[in-house]
């Protein structure tokens, strides 16, 4: 069984993107992110399991807010380590983990989920046990080592966004899919066929294992390995075709350079929705938006994170 380092990096709330945008930079795979905001919740919403909260823990998490990063706990790990923290100047700790750790051990937190007006996320071991609405769309997930639970703010206003946006028989096109759960999520609401594109190869596999999940096969959808942001060809391929609803839920200093690629991928009327942008960062976003040609229709904002609506100008 392969073994696996835990990278931990503390840094201050107000430094998180930047953090985040540094370490995907320096072609980090994937991230795991912790913020103050949403370890209160947890507490609040669990209370009944403790008497009370260790004050100095509540001390240690003001402000700060964490990301989590994975390597093989061998030597090629360590040097490729080096090469994530490049220009980065924190303090990080690691921890050792069995791949079955990484794997799983989250699960027991992931919970079904109600997102916008009809859309339930459940859990795929608990498919069985569910208490879905009649009426609700579902879609059963099990994200496995990828980032896409359906449980953080960004990824949710992107959900909610789909529900709005899509025009049932369109093509819909996602940048940075994950664990694929935005594209599945359009074609449970009636899109004609998805594609999508994620840095990570892993995320290729989860994702069509997740949409195998929903009963969807290739024949409607595609999920393809690499950064459009430095590869030509792939955005060439992507380029092939127009879509209806293009989707980046990503990172602010993703979502700026991309968007001149935007208007040549969008089908006439189409509309682009990114998220994963910090609040504070979301008028910046926007400016580069109009710059690149689209008009920002609508803009939406949860616990701190902003997701944009845009059409061609």
């Amino acid at each position: 069984m392969d073994k696996w380092l835990e990278i931990i990096i503390d840094t201050p709330s107000a430094d998180l993107e930047a953090v985040s945008a540094r370490l995907i930079a320096n072609n980090v795979p994937g991230l795991a992110v912790e913020e103050e905001e949403e370890f209160r919740a947890f507490l609040e919403e669990n209370r009944q399991y403790w008497d009370y909260v260790d004050d100095e823990l509540l001390e240690r998490m003001k402000g700060v807010s964490r990301v989590k990063l994975y390597v093989t706990d061998d030597e090629d790990g360590r040097k490729q380590l080096e090469g994530y923290l490049q220009g980065i100047d924190l303090p990080y700790t690691t921890v050792p983990l069995r791949e079955y750790d990484w794997a799983h051990s989250w699960q027991k937190y992931y919970r079904p989920l109600s997102v916008g007006e009809k859309l339930w996320i459940v859990p795929e071991w608990e498919k069985d046990a569910a208490q879905v609405p009649p009426g609700a769309v579902t879609l059963l997930m099990n994200p496995g080592l990828t980032f896409g639970t359906g449980s953080h703010a960004s990824t949710q206003l992107c959900l909610e966004g789909v529900e709005a946006d899509l025009v049932p028989g369109a093509a819909v096109l996602d940048l940075g899919c994950g664990s694929g759960i935005l594209s599945i999520a359009a074609l449970a609401l009636g899109a004609d066929h998805v594609v999508g594109v994620d840095i990570d190869p892993k995320a290729v596999d989860v994702a069509y294992e997740n949409a195998a999940l929903n009963g969807y096969g290739k024949d409607v959808c595609r999920y393809l390995a690499g950064n459009v942001l430095d590869d030509p060809a792939l955005v060439a391929e992507l380029g092939r075709e127009t879509y209806g609803l293009v989707l980046a839920n990503i990172v602010a200093d993703v979502i700026i350079p991309l968007a001149p690629l935007v208007p040549g991928l969008l089908a006439e009327g189409g509309t682009f929705l990114c998220s994963g942008i910090i609040d504070r960062r979301g008028d910046e976003v926007a400016a580069a938006l109009e710059k690149a040609g689209l008009a920002v229709i609508r803009r939406m904002e949860k616990n701190g994170w902003v997701a944009l609506a845009a059409k061609v100008q």
